[in-house]
């Protein structure tokens, strides 16, 4: 156990290290204790003592038995020993002004002796890293030898068994907000592996975007529940989807409001923020907020606090939120519609859920998630014959299927084949007659135009007369992804499926408007002249 420049930061205990008597040598003092190994050499002791308890002849016996260590006496003043705000905030005082540093030396921290109040801030200091360093502690000698010496890092990932627990932990946890499903996308499992970490540790907003029907809900719900594991509570969830909510409406369902407050206010309401006390608050859609919601819900966010409707008192409220939305939020702030300082303050954690046309390979996986579920809810199994699977499976993966609502879209097709099973087997009947309802209601959602002639309505009859077939054919094709995604980075994940997966780093959205360069077209462009509802 030696090594160099160790500095022990210890506390004078009053009950064990007292001693005055020759016979103090025949028991265990634990700070005394520390230098009567002959493998422990001590440069330097800092030693906390209550300013009117003094530590001798503990210093005295050190300075016998170790000469060379340099003991540096600290006299503290506790006016209330066993009151925890009082001792840790006089502790922390003191460790600011050592400014100990995990490169000056090997700090040990001495947490056998003092108060039990005394160990339990030493140790909170310690793994906060205003110690910077390891746990010292001591235990009386036995059968001939020495008092026992023993290290913890509280750095737990270099202990193996728990290590194993916590990954143990934490796949679980990931288990639980992918549903139990063993999706095989790489960048989902990891955008999952590192939500769980956050769940688990963090209280801090979490932003969920993407498309409709991505499990945005199904995922806010899914995060309660690893916080609901990890605290052993039943923490409370509150959902509210903020496009329903307008006018008077929207601040009484968030806030609350007193009797009388506006009119048809006849009774008190307490509002969503005040109900999600001490739990998670799911505002899904948050970008459909009006800017005085959104200034409210900020201070509520960092003040902990808000006014009801028609109250002269505040209301205090601790929760979390999560926030749902398949709006850009950034863009939106651009243009005045959200506010820049409330999404700094829901931005720490983003998380954004690709479609599933983005996870054709976690297509399958869901498909038997989606039977289960109809199952549990119908109380009658239903599977596919081989040949209807492979061929549901493979319109489900190929270009042509949108999923324009996505899981919502999965979840759709897979009760309507189920429930017209026959015998609870699903044919390639019934697989053929739901492909054809998916395609006609894909056509209806943006209209029948066909893919052949979309570079001219963008480019101009000239324009395109310039290029051969073969560049027509696929711009054609790129404009038709274009048309139907709701980013160019969405966009560049369905045109560059395949060769995506063989980069490092992939920045589709650059890759497609380099393309489009090559016609002098821009994103803007596009939206513009084939989607001009969704323009700016």
């Amino acid at each position: 156990m030696a090594a160099t420049n160790v500095v022990v930061v210890g506390m004078y205990g009053m009950q064990l290290d007292s001693g005055r008597s020759p016979r103090r040598w025949e028991k265990w003092r634990p700070t005394v204790g520390i230098f009567q190994r002959d493998d422990v050499y001590v440069s330097t002791l800092h030693l906390i003592y209550q300013d009117d308890k003094t530590p001798e002849p503990v210093l005295s016996d050190i300075a016998r038995l170790s000469p060379d260590t340099t003991v540096i006496p600290h006299a503290l003043a506790f006016p209330r020993p066993w009151d925890f705000e009082d001792v840790f905030a006089t502790l922390y005082d003191w460790s600011r002004e050592q400014a100990f540093t995990e490169d000056a030396q090997d700090l040990w921290i001495h947490i056998t002796t003092g108060t039990h109040v005394m160990q339990i801030c030493m140790f909170l200091l310690t793994e906060a890293r205003f110690l910077p360093g390891r746990l010292l502690q001591t235990s009386p000698p036995r059968q001939e030898r020495p008092p026992g010496v023993e290290l913890i890092d509280l750095n737990l990932a270099r202990y193996d068994r728990i290590a194993r627990r916590f990954a143990e932990t934490r796949a679980e946890g990931t288990s639980v907000l992918k549903s139990g499903i063993a999706t095989r996308n790489p960048g989902f499992n990891q955008m999952m592996e590192e939500l769980a970490r956050v769940a688990e540790v963090s209280d801090a907003p979490i932003l969920l975007s993407g498309p409709t029907g991505a499990g945005k809900s199904r995922l806010a719900r899914a995060i309660t529940e690893v916080k609901r594991r990890r605290s052993a509570s039943p923490l409370p969830l509150v959902e509210v989807n903020c496009a329903t909510l307008r006018g008077d409406q929207a601040m009484s369902t968030l806030f609350g409001h007193k009797r009388g407050a506006f009119t048809g206010a006849v009774a008190d309401r307490t509002g969503v923020l005040a109900s999600a006390d001490g739990g998670v608050l799911f505002l899904d859609e948050i970008g459909e907020l009006g800017l005085d919601e959104q200034a409210m819900l900020l201070r509520a966010l960092e003040e902990r606090r808000f006014m009801p409707m028609g109250s002269d008192h505040e209301t205090e409220s601790h929760f979390q939120l999560l926030a749902g939305t398949n709006r850009n939020l950034r863009e939106d702030v651009r243009t005045s519609r959200f506010r820049e300082d409330l999404l700094a303050r829901i931005d720490l954690w983003h998380f954004e859920l690709p479609g599933l046309r983005d996870r054709p390979e976690d297509i399958e996986p869901n498909l038997d998630f989606e039977l289960e579920q109809f199952a549990q809810t119908s109380g009658r199994r239903v599977s596919f014959n081989r040949d209807a699977r492979k061929a549901f499976l493979t319109f489900a993966v190929s270009g042509e299927a949108a999923w324009r609502a996505n899981f919502r879209d999965l979840n759709a097709a897979v009760v309507r084949m189920a429930t017209l099973a026959p015998g609870g087997r699903i044919s390639e009947l019934e697989v053929h007659r739901e492909i054809a309802r998916l395609r006609q209601a894909w056509r209806g959602a943006r209209g029948a135009t066909p893919a052949h002639g979309l570079a001219e309505r963008v480019l101009g009859p000239e324009a395109v007369a310039e290029l051969d077939r073969f560049e027509r054919v696929q711009l054609d094709d790129v404009l038709d992804v274009c048309r139907k995604a709701r980013t160019a980075s969405d966009a560049g994940r369905v045109l560059f499926a395949v060769s995506r997966t063989r980069r490092k780093h992939t920045n589709d959205a650059d890759r497609l408007r380099k393309y489009l360069r090559r016609f002098g077209l821009e994103w803007a462009v596009i939206v513009e002249r084939l989607n001009p509802d969704d323009a700016l």
